[in-house]
């Protein structure tokens, strides 16, 4: 068992070191000749782009390269913004549920994020450059979440998305109420079991953080007033989070299904004054689309799940398309590290589906679910004053011979396909040479435990006893004891 995990840990680590790590460019970077979908202003043939200090200075048709510029060749690809997935689980260190309370709204996400989750490099290879990292979906009101930047190879800490207002993560349904789940012999069951028991669990934290915001608000408004000697409300890591959402400071993100529980939360956000910023997954939100059009909500969904729980039977490949025209701003999400690998080809069955554009569908993975995360001033449309973060594609990104041929974050290329190739034999010679290394070393260990056992014990030699026979003849002393 040690050896095995030992040979599964060098592997990991030559599989690891071995990647290709994003390429240091001078600052400049100018990307020529390729098909531009700015996702805003139309398409540009044969255009470029040119990159300083990680945002986008011009885009156009006659941009040149400045002197001492790093030049990528796109002649013949395609240059989109970097897809955003606004409902991701990658990067995150030990499970995603705090599924013990169903109000988890103290657990945080940004804390456990893992730099070395192998799903960032994965989804870089799909493009993706921006996701919505959320707490799962066992809690009527879940963890905070986070957005991150897949920057492959930083620190935890630079995942974070500067300046990206946080969000949390909320559940309706059979995953609150805990369907099926039968807790061990002597524990009860939890709180809610039934769709109105998480509309009560719902409404109940925010009675209590209603009361919580106004307690500290009346002693702040008393503090500034010059009052002395006064005494701060107890903190409450669990209600902060929720003042937040009633201050406008958080994002509600809320996992959901069917159509009366997506009208039930709209109708306890409007109770309490907070609003919902996405309704995720979604699948009957074409049945309702008018109604969140008009409370301003975001659809983030599938493009064409279905029946794989009892809820998602209602649920059509058109939900994207009949949203979208009735004025919701929706995306294609993921929910899971490879679908987030070609979130580009979801979109693109919205045009079979519903009949959208090819512009409506690239906005599906780019500029919508940045304006759902609240990041479109600086991320989802290729604009000068951006951050340029695109994906290169080999093929129109909404075809299914699309494959990325480079990722950009920041001006800076964290995947490149044909490097990766080439370096593939070179990684798997490593990797088995770790392995070999491993086995002898680990039959060398066996050989010699083996031997050590065929060996026999020696015998203690009677003659090199120390001590004198005692005066009665009865005894040895050894040692100076009896």
């Amino acid at each position: 068992m040690k050896n095995s995990t030992m040979i599964l840990t060098l592997v990991l680590f030559a599989a690891f070191a071995a990647l290709p790590a994003h390429a240091q460019s001078s600052g400049t970077v100018l990307i020529q000749n390729a098909t531009i979908l700015t996702v805003t202003h139309g398409n540009i043939e044969h255009g470029s782009i040119l990159i300083r200090d990680g945002k986008i200075a011009a885009v156009g048709a006659d941009v040149k390269a400045p002197e001492g510029a790093t030049v990528i060749d796109a002649t013949g690809d395609w240059v989109t913004p970097g897809v955003v997935d606004c409902h991701s689980h990658i990067a995150i260190d030990g499970g995603v549920n705090e599924g013990g309370p169903s109000v988890s709204s103290m657990a945080r996400i940004p804390d456990v994020l893992n730099a070395d989750d192998i799903d960032i490099y994965r989804d870089l290879a799909g493009g993706v450059t921006e996701a919505n990292v959320l707490h799962g979906s066992a809690n009527s009101i879940g963890g905070q979440t986070v957005v991150i930047k897949l920057r492959w190879g930083k620190p935890a800490d630079q995942l974070p998305f500067e300046g990206a207002l946080p969000g949390i993560k909320f559940a309706l349904g059979e995953n609150p109420k805990r369907s099926g789940f039968r807790p061990p012999a002597g524990v009860p069951q939890r709180y809610p079991g039934t769709r109105m028991g998480v509309e009560e669990t719902i409404r109940q934290a925010f009675t209590e953080a209603r009361e919580y915001k106004k307690q500290w608000d009346d002693y702040n408004q008393r503090k500034a007033a010059g009052e002395q000697n006064l005494i701060s409300p107890r903190r409450n890591v669990t209600l902060d989070p929720l003042v937040e959402v009633l201050e406008g400071k958080r994002y509600v993100h809320a996992h959901c299904y069917r159509a009366d529980e997506i009208l039930m939360l709209l109708s306890v956000a409007k109770e309490f004054g907070f609003k919902v910023r996405t309704f995720q997954h979604v699948l009957e939100g074409y049945k309702i689309a008018d109604e969140l059009a008009a409370a301003g909500v975001g659809g983030s969904t599938f493009s064409d799940w279905w029946a794989y729980k009892m809820e998602a039977f209602d649920a059509i490949p058109y939900n994207m398309a009949l949203m979208t025209e009735r004025g919701v701003v929706v995306s294609v999400n993921s929910d899971d590290a490879e679908e987030a690998t070609h979130l580009n080809q979801e979109a693109a069955k919205s045009m079979k589906y519903g009949g959208l554009s090819a512009n409506e569908a690239l906005k599906l993975f780019t500029l919508n679910p940045a304006i759902q995360l609240g990041i479109d001033n600086r991320v989802g449309s290729i604009e000068v004053g951006k951050d340029a973060d695109l994906a290169i594609y080999n093929h129109d990104p909404l075809s299914v011979y699309a494959v990325v041929q480079k990722t950009l974050i920041d001006g800076q290329v964290y995947f490149d396909r044909q490097l990766d190739i080439a370096q593939r034999a070179a990684n798997d010679k490593e990797k088995l040479d770790l392995i070999e290394k491993e086995k002898k070393a680990s039959e060398a260990e066996k050989k010699s435990a083996e031997e050590k056992e065929k060996k026999p014990e020696k015998k203690p030699d009677e003659k090199k006893k120390t001590g004198k026979p005692s005066d009665s003849g009865s005894g040895v002393v050894v040692g100076g004891a009896l």
